[in-house]
């Protein structure tokens, strides 16, 4: 797997295709480790790096990956295809939104990460709450955005609606009634949110 790991790592590089970052993968493994989920939903799978990561981390774990994109999907598929995690890892194409909507209401998860369109996390977690198992954990990539989640400065206008969508995600993965979060701001931010009930 090292050798298609670091083959990932240079299409991903090569074709600027945005990828779990190096500084993140030691506490996705932590994640995996510690919480050992077996039936895993992840919104954004560009070429399918982090669900291979899952995959290889989660002993058996079971994979559904939601991809916008064709062909990002048929990339990530040949990747897979080459892992011996082939059998389990499922990739739906197709707007996440509607894909969620489109869930079976039986289908329940232990782990979500969430790495897609970020004006969209609010939307997201409104409609993965149902999916989650008690005690599940939902993980989320870019959280702090470039700095200006947080940040006391003025965003770009382009990035404007970002900032404010996931400022909103963060105060509802903060209401410790129904999380228990935590937030790494080693690269551009990443959310661990564990559920506390069932709400």
């Amino acid at each position: 797997m090292d050798c298609l790991f670091k083959e990932m790592e240079i299409f991903a590089e090569e074709n600027h295709v945005p990828i779990i970052k190096e500084a993140e993968r030691a506490i996705f493994r932590g994640i995996m480790a510690k919480y050992q989920p077996k039936h895993i939903l992840e919104i954004g799978t560009a070429i399918g790096y982090s669900a291979l990561l899952m995959a290889h981390c989660g002993q058996g774990a079971k994979i559904k990956t939601l991809e916008l994109s064709e062909e990002r999907a048929r990339t990530a598929q040949s990747f897979i295809d080459r892992s011996p995690y082939k059998d389990d890892i499922e990739i739906v194409v197709g707007d996440a939104g509607e894909t969620l909507l489109s869930l079976a209401a039986t289908e329940m998860f232990d782990m979500v990460f969430i790495d897609a369109a970020k004006g969209q996390y609010p939307d997201y977690l409104q409609k993965i709450l149902p999916h989650l198992n008690a005690g599940g954990v939902i993980v989320t990539d870019n959280v702090l955005f470039r700095g200006y989640v947080l940040g006391t400065g003025k965003p770009p206008r382009r990035y404007k609606t970002i900032v404010k969508r996931l400022r909103e995600y963060l105060q509802i993965i903060n209401d410790e009634k129904i999380f228990k979060t935590m937030i790494y701001e080693d690269g551009d931010g990443l959310a661990v949110s564990q559920k506390i009930n069932d709400n």
